[in-house]
Order: C-alpha cells, then structure tokens, then sequence
C-alpha cells in the first residue's frame, strides 16, 4: 500500500468519475484503474463495485475512506514541516463570480502565485449555481460565491458584503426624481439570469416596492449590464464600488429609491473533506484579500 494509491482512491471515492479523479491527480483512466487495482490486490478486498452503470464504494472502501483521509493528511502535514519555505505545489483551480473577478480576485491570485510559485493556478468565472455544481464535482478547489454553502459535501467561510445601488444614464436619471414614482411600465430592466447572486436581491426589492418594469433585459455579466446602462438601455442595479467608478467619471447617476437594496454576502465554499493544506492556506489568504467595495481593475 503505498500513499499514492491512497490518493487515487480518495479521489475516485469522492468525485462524480474516474475521468474526473484521474484528471485530479494528473493520471490517464487506465493508470488510475491499475492503481486502484494494486490497492485492492493489497488489502485483499474489492474497494469499488464496479457493476452499476457508476463504480461506488463498497462496505470495505467505506471503511477505508475516513482512514485515507487521515492518512493523506498526516502525510501533507509532514510534507508541509519538511518544505515549509518552499510554498505549495500543485493544481489549483479557483471559481469566481464575475464581482469577485473585476474587483479584487486578480490582486489576490497574484499574491498566491508570488508566495508559491510552483502552484499551477488557473481561474474560471460563472455564476454561483455553476460554481457549486463544479465545486461538487471535483473540478475546482474553492470558488467565491453569493451565499452559504447548501450542499452537504461543500462547507463555506464567510468573507465579506457587497453593496448595490440602482443607477441609469443621467439623461434617463432626470426623469426618475423617484424610482417608485416613476412611469417604469416603460422603462426596461437590465439585470443578471436566474442562479446568480442578484437574483434575490432584485426580488426582495420588487415585493417591498411594487414596481412592475415594462420589459427585462438580461445578460450575465456585472460588465455587460453597465455597459447597456451606458447606451441607455434601461435601468438596473450595479456593484457600489462599480457604480462610483461611473458616476465619477459622470456616466451614470444614482437613483433615488425609498427602498434599499440588500447587501449580498459572499463565502469561499470548498469540499470539507479535501485533506490538502491548499485549502486553508487560500481560505487565510482569501480573508484578507476580498473587498467587494473596490471600484476595481477599471478604474
């Protein structure tokens, strides 16, 4: 038994494939299969059933699991004593909504890549409901999402809030003394799709106000949605900190409202029992890096 046919068989047992744990520990199908195969031939029991349409663990692999676990973790804590001035190696794949990448996410990931540079970053942006269902199947590491984790396999570290502001053209503006006031039957909502963060933020305002918009634009990104505001398209809400960029430059001009919009509180959501010391080095460095208030790589 050796601790890469630990590792093999953690990755297979927790993830949706083997195509997905082979791709997690840079191995082909086929070498992953022989691996797991040596493991068995080992401990002399069958570790996965392989019948079904999906390989699940069978009564012997459920009891190996949370040891592996403990296993791999005490070997990645060794390895951490011994390198300790060496920094992490490896894939790491970070998940972001777009907020998080047009504000403060470059800034971040530039800090971990200067503190480990043999760690293989790279950077995908979704929205949230995207994000998790990747998360889940092992695809990424951790991911910046709106919310707490709901899922049982994900656990979530509260970061920080962000603020939002309704907001249109200023010759759009002077007509609008008064969000709630105004004609909006005629107006055309520019917002983000359903599953992203702004979508219960735009809902819980609609029910305090009442207001009814004439028509919807939507488009799923925070860039786009601005950029549509600026030719005039309609009206929406933006990030605080993108918002004050605009208005700044006198593109865009606040709107008045009775009823303000929520804030929306974002987490670094990751697998709880991912065993490697990536995961709590990014969660300390992610704490102080997020800034959602920022007006961004804009401005």
């Amino acid at each position: 038994m050796t601790l890469k046919q630990l590792e093999a068989f953690y990755w297979a047992a927790s993830s949706p494939s083997f195509a997905v744990a082979a791709e997690r520990v840079n191995l082909t199908v086929s070498s992953l299969s022989k691996r797991l195969a040596e493991l068995e031939v080992s401990l002399g029991q069958p570790l996965f059933d392989r019948s079904g349409h999906k390989a699940s663990l069978t009564d012997a692999g459920e009891r190996l699991l949370p040891h592996a676990i403990a296993l791999l973790q005490q070997a990645q804590a060794l390895k951490e004593i011994v390198l300790a001035n060496a920094g992490l190696q490896g894939r790491c794949r970070i998940g972001s909504g777009e907020l998080a990448s047009i504000t403060w996410l470059s800034a971040w990931v530039h800090q971990v890549q200067t503190q480990h540079p043999a760690l293989a970053i790279s950077v995908l942006t979704d929205i949230g409901q995207a994000l998790t269902e990747r998360l889940e199947k092992g695809e990424l590491d951790v991911a910046v999402i709106a919310g707490h984790a709901r899922r049982p396999g994900l656990t979530s570290i509260p970061l920080r809030s962000s603020s939002f502001v309704w907001c249109a053209r200023p010759d759009i503006a002077r007509r609008l003394p008064l969000l709630e006031l105004a004609s909006v039957e005629k107006l055309t909502l520019i917002t983000l799709p359903r599953g992203s963060g702004a979508t219960h933020i735009l809902d819980s305002w609609l029910e305090s106000s009442g207001v009814k918009f004439g028509h919807t634009l939507i488009c799923n990104q925070w860039g786009v949605v601005a950029g549509l505001l600026l030719e005039g398209a309609g009206v929406g809400f933006l990030p605080q900190g993108l918002a004050n960029g605009l208005v700044r430059q006198q593109k865009l001009v606040l709107l008045k409202s009775r009823y303000g919009l929520e804030k929306l509180d974002y987490c670094l959501h990751y697998r709880h029992d991912d065993p490697r010391p990536l995961i709590p080095a990014l969660v300390k460095s992610c704490l102080k890096a997020a800034d959602f208030e920022a007006s961004g790589v804009f401005f």
